[in-house]
């Protein structure tokens, strides 16, 4: 019997019962697999992953619905990104009939560390990298692909209050025709000096300014960003340095189709966000996020009076009732293990 106190869960590692594993060489395909102890794992120190990032990973939730079922949360979405991700980075393009029943089988081997209804989510993080070793840049010929999962609550420790985040203006995440537009391993590590300076100085996280003109919000570190403004919704437009987010789609379409909220995908400014109704963030991790307080060049100016906004909350509550099954499925979002 698992024995894990489901009220203090954050969003930490916590060990499970197992892991998903399989190989591919390449010029081959993704089949096979099979699922292991979890545990740790050997690479050789030349693995092409350690040296040269080659690798790209996704972040999926299962839950514990209010009708008992277990569902996930458009994984489909996250296997067609996974799809183009492994395509881009030269690694054998993953099936994605393959990907999901990979997931699947996870999740059914660690059924019993899927928080209760309400207590959070069992977050699944599927990774795949070059495993052989080389010291030549050039791609790996062999590659692992690995599945484990973790009962994890809210991304920020604190819960649902509106986030106080920080302008950057001297680091940048991504740059237009690079790989910003996918999860790789290796775009994260840039964000990691500009989030530990950022929450040195209290802020929850960080907003980046596209790399050419530094005038263009384009995402934070872990999310994307979306603005509320005279009945109209924005977000920055997927140009390639940001990352099409599942969660962002998922926004998109229930504004549209359920809340009758119109979405413009264009550039936001500086000058929107401080003018804006609202501001929020979007993912998988942090669901739909208020932001509160937005700080640039040592000036701070508040949304909202530094409160949840109703547009907000209705976005976040109509996501989070289709993935607890409290609202109709009108999208087919939802696989039931």
């Amino acid at each position: 019997m698992v024995k894990i106190n489901w009220d203090s869960l954050g969003f930490d590692v916590v060990p499970t019962k197992s892991m998903f594993k399989a190989t591919c060489i390449q010029g081959g395909k993704w089949e096979g697999g099979s699922i292991i102890p979890y545990g740790n794992i050997e690479l050789s120190p030349a693995a092409n992953v350690l040296n040269y990032g080659q690798g790209a990973f996704e972040g999926v939730k299962a839950f514990r619905t209010v009708k008992n079922n277990i569902v996930l949360f458009r994984v489909d979405k996250n296997a067609e990104r996974m799809a183009f991700s492994t395509r881009r980075l030269c690694i054998p393009e993953m099936d994605v009939d393959f990907f999901i029943n990979a997931v699947l089988k996870t999740v059914k081997d660690n059924v019993d560390y899927i928080p209760p209804y309400g207590k959070g989510s069992l977050y699944i993080r599927p990774v795949v990298w070059g495993t052989s070793p080389g010291i030549g840049v050039k791609p790996a010929t062999d590659y692992t692909f690995m599945i484990f999962v973790s009962p994890v609550g809210p991304y920020f420790k604190k819960g649902l209050k509106p986030l106080n985040l920080k302008i950057a203006n001297q680091f940048h995440r991504a740059a237009p025709k690079g790989i910003g537009n996918i999860k790789a391993i290796g775009n994260y590590s840039a964000s990691l000096y500009p989030l530990a300076q950022a929450k040195k100085e209290g802020y929850d996280e960080v907003i980046y300014l596209d790399a050419v003109s530094e005038e263009r919000i384009e995402e934070t570190g872990s999310a994307n960003l979306f603005i509320y403004k005279n009945g109209i919704i924005k977000t920055p437009p997927l140009s390639g340095s940001i990352l099409g987010g599942v969660t962002r789609d998922s926004v998109c379409v229930i504004s549209q189709k359920l809340l009758n909220i119109p979405v413009e995908e264009s550039d936001v400014f500086i000058k929107d966000l401080e003018e804006a109704d609202e501001v929020f963030c979007t993912g998988t991790a942090v669901v739909v996020s208020p932001i509160g307080k937005i700080t640039f060049n040592e000036k701070t100016f508040e949304i909202n009076k530094n409160k949840i906004g109703p547009i907000t909350k209705k976005i976040r509550e109509s996501i989070l009732g289709i993935q607890r099954e409290e609202s109709i499925d009108l999208y087919g979002w939802l696989k039931y293990l």
